[in-house]
């Protein structure tokens, strides 16, 4: 029996909470590079665009680690676990702060970014145990409430930091949050959650492999790839298209990030619901709303509307596919096929960047941008459906049909 089920149900579980503070502290170490671009390319005397691929190194460093390190940690009680990831990523950011060169920032952001994947992935296990069957979804929600915040006030704040204290300043900031993310999750997660997993990684990787988990997987890429499409992009979107002037991109992007708070928590409240509904809903909607926002962008005051509503869209998808891929590995592969989703999100985000500026250099151009991305969720749609038909066949015990 899971300790989850001796949780009340009315509330969620104080430790889930703190899972979100070091959610939230990843989160801003992984996005506010993207506001410091031009400080960091000028301090190490290297170009905007190889400052950029600290981004693509930072991704990187989450496919290639979550695999490895969860499958390094799968016989660590859980609570050792997070404890540790949390530390890894501490020390990550000290390595960030004291960089003396671009390649010891790399290999430091890389070394931050191995955590990244393990913790969500571990984390999301985690808090779904201590929601109960019937809150799993909704507490991966409220864990990943932390990535959501780290969006709307964690970059803005450490972009601000950066730019008036230097950005090594950011890094030392977001190193304080490490610490006390670190401090919060030993006191709120309780003993229940130590204990390791006791199948063997063959089984492991068995549980991964399944159709159904490699379907899941693969709607996850294309899901995410549809919405960093767009995002990517979405300050010359804003600027070149529909006309707004530069001092409007901050504002409406925080609008961008209250619309990810509100579909974070919408999308885990029906994932919990109808699951397997929720998830094919998601990506209609996405790719709904992101072929009329391809009309509205030329719009100043609809542009603005539609980015709150791609953010609501963009986030509702996540709890579901989380929720979804940990489904149909439930018992051997539980942990290795969340921590592979969340590279899976990770991966997304890079195919989808690298399917932007080809829209854009090659292709019908910035302006179609959003009807453009509209097409991957449709393309997602038929594998989400193969994988839950697939799944009907396996009987996945771990959440009810819908």
């Amino acid at each position: 029996m899971r300790p989850s089920r001796a949780q009340p149900r009315s509330a969620m579980p104080p430790a889930v909470y703190a899972l979100t503070a070091g959610a939230f502290g990843i989160g801003v170490t992984e996005f506010v590079i993207m506001g410091l671009l031009l400080e960091v390319s000028a301090d190490l005397d290297v170009s905007v665009a190889a400052a950029g691929l600290l981004i693509s190194g930072y991704a990187l460093g989450v496919v290639i680690g979550a695999p490895a390190l969860t499958l390094a940690t799968r016989r660590w009680p859980r609570k050792r676990a997070l404890v540790a990831l949390m530390a890894i990523f501490t020390v990550g950011n000290v390595a960030c702060a004291v960089a003396t060169s671009y390649e010891m920032l790399m290999a430091a952001r890389i070394l931050t970014a191995i955590a990244h994947g393990t913790f969500f992935g571990v984390g999301a296990v985690v808090a779904a145990d201590l929601a109960g069957e019937r809150k799993r979804a909704s507490a991966i929600a409220v864990m990943f409430t932390g990535l959501t915040l780290a969006t709307v006030l964690g970059v803005p704040v450490g972009t601000w930091i950066g730019q008036a204290l230097g950005w090594r300043a950011t890094f030392w900031a977001v190193t304080a949050i490490g610490v006390a993310a670190v401090a919060i999750i030993e006191w709120l997660v309780p003993q229940t959650v130590d204990r390791p997993d006791r199948v063997d990684p063959l089984s492991e990787l068995r549980a991964l492999v399944r159709p159904s988990v490699l379907l899941g997987l693969s709607t996850t890429v294309l899901g995410y790839a549809a919405v960093f499409m767009v995002f990517t992009y979405i300050a010359p979107l804003l600027t070149r298209v529909s006309g707004l002037p530069e001092v409007a991109i901050s504002p409406t992007l925080l609008l961008f990030g209250a619309g990810l708070v509100v579909g974070n928590l919408l999308g885990g409240w029906l994932a919990d619901a109808r699951l397997r509904a929720t998830v094919l809903g998601c990506l209609l909607v996405l790719a709904v709303l992101l072929a009329a926002m391809n009309a509205a962008i030329r719009d100043p005051i609809a542009a603005v509307i539609f980015v709150g509503l791609f953010g609501m869209a963009a986030f509702a998808t996540v709890p579901p596919l989380q929720a979804w891929v940990m489904s149909n590995a439930t018992g051997a592969g539980e942990s290795l096929a969340s921590s592979v989703n969340i590279a899976a999100f990770n991966l997304g985000n890079a195919l989808g960047a690298w399917l932007g500026g080809l829209v854009i250099e090659h292709g019908p151009g910035l302006a179609v941008l959003p009807l453009a991305a509209a097409l991957i969720p449709v393309l997602a749609f038929p594998v989400a459906l193969t994988s839950m038909r697939v799944a009907a066949a396996q009987r996945p015990r771990s959440f009810p049909p819908s």
